[in-house]
């Protein structure tokens, strides 16, 4: 596709022909696979008749708006205003103040931060391309990283106006999942604006489209395809399938109904206690057993509709105490973690004891309660979360070696893991007093 406009000319090539870009696809992309697996499944024959391939009007969209690659968006048309054109998050939000200030809150608007950046200086043009696929994917932002980083296929004209010159270190963008070619895109409108029409709106208004409201919107970024990077034979994120599979998908509830609640932009997830509280259930109980006292504490996956948590990086560490009645902890009683386990090289697993949808796991403990150590004396049931065990115990790995990493790799590094410190939280903290003997 030659070059013919000076917007179009500031975009990251792919290929080696200077002057030419090219949309590519390396395999089918999730969207364009989710659809064609969605067309093979209806056009299965059974035993009595060869039924025709149903149409799937979701899974096409998808596949065109997914394409890997995204293409750049070229000139915009000539009755947009800068403001209209613009790719700017701030510019989407001088009409969409909820959305912008919901987006500001979440962790789509970080996805290019120091946890990223530092491995850019290790990585190959071709590397960052990958991860930015769903970290930063619009061409404008592969191009101005690409000129930032002085790599070999970096665009010579500067950006034009409408794309911001640090658009590439904002993330996933409001513009990643609604504008193509400068057209809008979005969930159709709700019953209380239908009729209403699009006349006069700015950038001619939108095309709604039913995929905003499904899951396999999500599963463009949220799960990798059956030939993506594995640990013993099991995706590292397989977040859509494991869904597909829950109640959730049954009860017809997609991502976005947790997720993206009332279409507000927040995208919580294990970084949030209260979202996570809605996904996980704890109980404790503590009784009399003979001479012995029993402690038993039992955690279920509730309200989480896939695996909890549904990636390797975080870590939910469930402790049982007998503490004295000044507070301190006379001992562990019990304590398990609740995760998927990987060494450092993502080589191998090393165990997985997350939760499916609706599984519960318990803890219990039985010990001796002498009354002159009972009086004043409790259980308690403590668990904490931790949103990046992974990426801590890799980052503090490097650390020690610091003589293997380039020097701006350091800095960018100890922010990153500042960052995943800050993030633990303490999600419950249960007691129960012992019983009398």
């Amino acid at each position: 596709m030659p070059i013919c406009n000076p917007a179009a000319r500031f975009v990251q090539r792919d290929g080696p022909r200077a002057g030419e870009a090219s949309v590519r696809l390396r395999g089918p992309g999730i969207a364009a696979a989710l659809a064609l697996a969605a067309a093979s499944a209806a056009a299965a024959p059974d035993a009595r008749t060869a039924a025709a391939p149903q149409p799937d009007p979701v899974g096409e969209f998808l596949a065109r708006h997914w394409v890997d690659p995204l293409p750049p968006q070229g000139a915009p048309p000539a009755k947009f205003s800068p403001l209209e054109a613009s790719l700017d998050p701030e510019s989407c939000g001088a009409c969409h103040v909820q959305q912008l200030r919901d987006w500001k809150t979440s962790l789509h608007s970080r996805t290019m931060g120091p946890g990223l950046m530092w491995q850019f200086l290790l990585m190959g043009q071709d590397a960052a391309n990958e991860c930015m696929r769903c970290h930063a994917p619009l061409a404008e932002q592969k191009a101005l990283m690409a000129r930032e980083r002085g790599w070999q296929n970096a665009p010579a004209a500067p950006p034009p106006s409408y794309v911001p010159p640090q658009l590439h270190h904002e993330g996933l963008v409001c513009a990643a999942c609604h504008v193509r070619r400068h057209a809008r895109f979005g969930p159709p409108a709700r019953a209380a604006s239908k009729g209403l029409g699009q006349a006069g709106l700015p950038h001619g208004g939108f095309t709604a489209e039913p995929a905003f409201e499904d899951s396999r919107f999500c599963a463009t970024c949220h799960q990798f395809p059956p030939n993506g990077a594995k640990l013993d034979g099991k995706l590292l994120e397989n977040t859509y399938v494991e869904w597909r599979a829950s109640p959730a998908a049954r009860q017809g509830k997609a991502c976005q109904s947790c997720h993206m609640p009332d279409r507000r932009h927040l995208w919580r997830g294990i970084h949030d206690p209260d979202m996570v509280r809605r996904a996980l259930q704890v109980s404790l109980q503590v009784r009399r057993d003979g001479g012995y006292v029993r402690a038993r504490a039992d955690l279920a996956n509730v309200g989480a509709g896939h695996y909890f948590p549904t990636y390797l990086v975080p870590k939910v560490t469930a402790t049982l105490e007998l503490v004295d009645a000044d507070g301190t902890v006379r001992s562990q009683l019990a304590r398990r973690v609740i995760g998927r386990e990987a060494d450092l090289k993502l080589a191998h697993e090393i165990s997985d004891t997350r939760l499916a949808p609706g599984a519960r796991m318990s803890m219990e403990a039985r010990f001796r309660g002498a009354p002159a150590q009972a009086r004043g004396s409790y259980v308690r049931l403590r668990v904490v979360v931790d949103p990046g065990e992974h990426y801590e115990r890799l980052f503090r790995s490097l650390l020690e070696r610091p003589e293997k990493l380039p020097a701006g790799a350091l800095p960018l590094l100890r922010e990153a893991l500042a960052r995943l410190e800050s993030g633990h939280y303490e999600l419950y903290k249960l007691t129960r007093p012992l019983p009398a003997s």
